[in-house]
Order: structure tokens, then C-alpha cells, then sequence
């Protein structure tokens, strides 16, 4: 059995997780007669303090700042006004070190009738129905929807009125909502302030509410986006506040960068390669214009690296399509199982963004030599097949990514496709000429609280020549982003649906079938299945399948979940992996 537990940890710059609190006198305080509300409702509302999920060494009676006794009435009121309870009464009651609070909410609001007037569909917006209990908060967030809806469609000038009358005395309320969308607003002229050592053509390289366009607050928040990515100012304000006649006109002020380089070092460690030290430096904004020159290295026992990229954007301007460049050289050396390679590379590209589509074109030149490690037992059994040599490489390349995903992050919806290519040319009597392709389509949906999707992968490497390939250009399966029974790379061309060889394969087909449900919280569970196909010949799509199945664990964060899976081969449940990842794999 070969048991593989995949999990990086970097270490950069962290904050103490126990520090010293400021204590500060309290009370215990307790709440009774509520019916409407959880006491932990209750606690959030009025600042009681509770210990959380990870602080489980911790007391966890609630208890009360002292300086918030005197307003406890008050707040109390507040809240239960803004939940529709303008009944409720309080009976607060204090010893020296116990607060007791007694609540009768007695008879809540409720929604008696709801009138709409409008010509702009606003229905599905109204999420208050007849008999609900009335509560400010959501009434307010139904205006602000509203608001945010017909501003993403491009109505900048609506006239828009919302009521809600209430009848204290019956204890019911009813909603009036009036709306006249107005004309379609579209971007005006852009201009600029506070531009320094940058060329206003980067600036509208980036600008996607251009002059002309059918206004949206998802392109004002896409401009934002794309500005702050160019890593080269400290704030980029952008002012659409101005109106003439529904042309918004676009005002955008920054500020450049005061420190443009970025340091980061750190320490990891990986289950295949040991401990890693790693350094990165970085110069924003390099002799301007949004430049960027980034030096990377890490190192240790087993990998070694050292990598230096440039990036321009803007670099040219073909009928108004700006195309951005981008490069980077460098030399590795990574042993494997029995034998090492080394390789020394440059690559450069041209990139070009247009709405979900991004296309990225380049030429690579690589030299990798492979030569087997001295210190290996010659009876070792190799985990990896490998060709002594040197193999110099010069392909271009293309990228064509078109993404339809309502997240990068943690996508709900949508759809992911790619496509990738690089053909191997001969330019001298020892390069190899191979074709090497790569598809990919991801599709996401969610129903309820029950996210599913499905990831299909298919690869070819079809060589022309007898110089062959290292083993590195060819397919193997395994991992986090293919099958999970298996470690990195660890699956080699397919045998049968319970044992495969050391050998990389030159066609590729994998699908992965995945669903997610939260069981608490932000917590998440997942069930999926993995099935690979990996065949020794081109184009040979009727070999073996390994098929396996899993369950797994999301724990989601603003950068994206972290997830930790654990899969087996259906047909030998004693082949088993366990993956760790930082980010989503659809």
C-alpha cells in the first residue's frame, strides 16, 4: 500500500494567537422569558462577551461589561423595536456580581399587506411576506437590494420610494413600495489625478467602465479590482457621483505607491521535498508604468530554486485591444526517486484580458539534463520511470482560459473552461518535436445550501521524433486536483482498475464529481468520486479506469476554504490518500 499525506505549512509573518487581555469589570448576566430569540441572540446584540469556538480552555459564563449596565434598558428596547417586538418589556434586576434579565415580548408586527408599484421587476426582491414579523433591519436591506439591482442594470437615475406604516395598536404594518426606474445611464469621459511616474494608457488598460458603455456598479467594482492589481499604488478612489443627463462620467485619483518593494521570507514543510525555506523580493512599479521585476528561491534537501520575472503592462495597443507582457528565467533541480533534473528555462508571453476571457501566447526555451542519483541501490524499486539525457526544448505556447464562475474564491455557480498547447520545434538534431495539449471544463451549481460540480480533464503528448520526452512533459495522476486515493504524481500509466505502472502516460482523461453541504457554520462537508484513465499511447482513450471515492471537510475563509479529503480506490480499499489544500478545485 502506498500511503501518501500531502500537507504544505508556510510560515511568513503571524500574530501572537494568546495575548494579554485588558480585563475589564463585569457581571455574569442570564436572560429568561424570551421566546422569539436564542440567548446567544441576545448576547451579540447587547456586547456580552462569550468565549469562542477556539478558546475552549476559556470560562464560558457570559458575562457583561459594567459600563454597559446602565444602558441595558435601552439597548434592549432598541433591539427588540428593530425585531418588531414594540411591546416587549424588561425586568432588569442586579446583585454585585449577577445581572438577571426577565423579558415578556408579548405580541410582535406582522406584515398585513404589501403593495407594489413599479416598472421594474422588484417581486423576488421583496423577501417579507404576508403575517412575517416585521423587522427594520430586513426592510431596510430590501431598499438597499433594490438600489444595488437596478445600479448593476445601468438605472442610475430611479426614483424610488419605500413605506412602512404601522399600527401599533393592531400590530400590523403595511409596505408600500413605488418605483420608477428612469432612463439607462452609461459612462462618461474618464479623468484621471494624481498620476505620477505612470502612463494614462495603463490606467485605461485596466478601465472597464469605458466611455460609452452601459453603466454597472459590477464594472465600477471590476476597474477597482483590476487598478489595485497592478500593484503599484497605495489607493485608487473612483468617483461616479457626477450625472449629466444619465451620462456618469468617470473620476478616478490616485495614489502611487510609496514603498514599492515587498519583502517576504518564510519556512514550510512538505511531505515529499522536507523543510523548505523560501524568499521572495519584489519591486512594484519598477522604473514605472506598473512594471514589476520579482526574484523567487527556495531550497532544500531535495528541490532547489531560483526564478526571476518581469511583467509590463500595456505593452501594446492593437486597435484599442492594450496586450500586456510578461517573462520569466530561472534554473531548478529537483530529485526524484532514483534520479535527479535539472533544468534551466526562459519563457515570455503576451497576455490579453477581455471580460471573462483571458488568451496568453509565448515561446519557452528549456535544457533539462536527467542523471541518475550515485547513491541509489540499484535493487531500489523506482516509484518513477526515467530516461538518462538532455533534452532541450523549444515550444511556444498558448493559454485561452474563458471563466464564467461567480467566484474565483469559492464559486456558487458557473462555468470554467481552458485550453492549453505547446508544440515542441526543431532547432537543432537533439530537440524534440511533440505536440502537448491540455483541456479542461469545470460546471458549479448550487441548489439550496448543496453546491455540486463536476471537473473533466483530457491530455495528450503525441511525439514526432526518436529524442523522446523527460518524464515530466508526459501525464500522471494523483493529488488534490486529480485522483485522491493517490499522492502527487504517484499514479503512472493504468494497468487495471487496481495497479498502474511507474511509466507517465501520453493520454489523460480524468472526472471528478464533487458535492458540498455545510453541517455547521462555515464548516462544510463533501462527498465525491475520482475516476482517471491514463494510457501509454496517443490518443488511446479505451484503457483502464481507477475509480475512487471519498469524504472531505471545508472550512471556509475569505481567501477560500481549506480543505482536507480523504480518498480510496473502490476496487482496493487498503490504496488510500489524504490531500490538504488552501483554495477551491472547481
Amino acid at each position: 500500500m502506498r500511503h501518501t499525506f500531502t500537507f504544505c505549512l508556510i510560515i511568513c509573518i503571524s500574530t501572537l494567537l494568546f495575548a494579554d487581555e485588558i480585563q475589564l469589570p463585569t457581571h455574569e448576566i442570564h436572560f429568561s422569558g424570551q421566546k422569539y430569540f436564542e440567548e446567544s441572540d441576545l448576547q451579540d446584540a447587547l456586547g456580552v462577551t462569550t468565549p469562542g469556538f477556539f478558546q475552549f480552555w476559556k470560562d464560558n459564563t457570559p458575562r457583561i461589561k459594567d459600563k454597559l449596565i446602565p444602558s441595558l434598558a435601552a439597548s434592549l428596547k432598541s433591539f427588540y423595536d428593530s425585531e418588531g417586538f414594540y411591546d416587549a418589556n424588561f425586568t432588569i434586576q442586579e446583585t454585585n456580581t449577577t445581572v438577571f434579565v426577565t423579558i415578556s415580548e408579548n405580541e410582535p408586527v406582522r406584515v398585513r399587506d404589501i403593495n407594489i408599484s413599479s416598472d421594474y421587476n422588484i417581486s423576488t426582491m421583496v423577501t417579507m411576506k404576508k403575517d412575517d414579523i416585521f423587522r427594520a433591519e430586513t426592510f431596510i436591506a430590501i431598499k438597499s437590494k433594490m438600489i444595488a439591482g437596478l445600479l448593476k442594470e445601468g438605472y442610475c437615475s430611479y426614483d424610488l420610494d419605500t413605506k412602512a406604516y404601522v399600527d401599533l395598536d393592531l400590530h400590523t404594518v403595511d409596505l408600500r413600495y413605488i418605483l420608477r426606474k428612469g432612463g439607462i445611464c452609461s459612462f462618461g469621459k474618464l479623468t484621471t489625478s494624481g498620476l505620477e511616474t505612470i502612463d494614462e494608457d495603463v490606467i485605461r488598460s485596466r478601465v472597464k467602465a469605458k466611455e460609452g458603455q452601459r453603466y454597472s456598479t459590477d464594472l465600477i467594482q471590476d476597474t477597482s479590482n483590476k487598478l489595485y492589481g497592478l500593484n503599484a499604488f497605495d489607493s485608487v478612489l473612483i468617483d461616479v457621483d457626477r450625472k449629466f443627463y444619465n451620462v456618469v462620467p468617470v473620476d478616478i485619483t490616485f495614489t502611487e505607491m510609496e514603498k514599492p518593494y515587498h519583502l517576504e521570507a518564510g519556512a514550510g514543510y512538505d511531505t515529499y521535498v522536507g523543510m523548505r525555506v523560501l524568499g521572495e523580493i519584489t519591486k512594484h512599479n519598477f522604473m514605472g508604468n506598473a512594471q514589476e521585476l520579482k526574484l523567487q528561491t527556495s531550497w532544500s534537501q531535495r528541490e532547489q530554486l531560483i526564478k526571476l520575472g518581469y511583467f509590463k503592462p500595456a505593452f501594446l495597443d492593437i486597435f484599442g485591444y492594450y496586450t500586456d507582457l510578461g517573462g520569466n528565467t530561472g534554473y531548478s533541480n529537483l530529485e526524484f526517486d532514483g534520479f535527479k533534473e535539472e533544468k534551466a528555462f526562459l519563457k515570455a508571453y503576451l497576455e490579453h484580458e477581455h471580460k471573462r476571457l483571458r488568451l496568453r501566447a509565448g515561446i519557452a526555451l528549456e535544457n533539462i539534463v536527467i542523471t541518475a542519483l550515485e547513491n541509489v541501490d540499484s535493487s531500489a524499486e523506482l516509484s518513477q520511470a526515467f530516461t538518462e539525457g538532455t533534452f532541450p526544448l523549444l515550444y511556444p505556447y498558448v493559454d485561452l482560459v474563458y471563466d464564467a464562475r461567480d467566484s474565483k474564491l469559492n464559486p456558487k455557480y458557473g462555468y470554467y473552461l481552458s485550453a492549453y498547447g505547446e508544440f515542441g520545434l526543431s532547432y537543432d538534431e537533439e530537440a524534440s518535436v511533440y505536440m502537448k495539449t491540455l483541456f479542461e471544463g469545470r460546471f458549479i451549481h448550487t441548489f439550496a445550501d448543496l453546491t455540486l460540480a463536476a471537473v473533466g480533464k483530457v491530455g495528450i503528448v503525441d511525439v514526432s521524433t526518436e529524442n523522446g520526452l523527460p518524464e515530466s512533459k508526459y501525464f500522471f495522476g494523483g493529488g488534490a486536483y486529480s485522483n485522491r486515493a493517490y499522492g502527487f504524481r504517484e499514479l503512472g500509466v493504468i494497468i487495471s482498475p487496481k495497479e498502474d505502472s511507474i511509466y507517465g502516460a501520453s493520454t489523460m482523461a480524468n472526472l471528478s464529481l464533487e458535492a458540498n453541504y455545510p453541517v455547521w457554520g462555515d464548516i462544510y462537508g463533501a462527498l465525491f468520486t475520482d475516476n482517471t484513465m491514463l494510457t501509454e499511447e496517443s490518443y488511446n482513450f479505451k484503457g483502464e479506469i481507477i475509480s475512487a471515492v471519498g469524504v472531505g471537510a471545508r472550512y471556509m475563509t475569505p481567501i477560500g476554504p481549506f480543505k482536507l479529503d480523504i480518498g480510496f480506490n473502490v476496487n482496493d480499499f487498503s490504496q488510500y490518500g489524504i490531500s490538504f489544500q488552501i483554495g477551491q478545485s472547481f
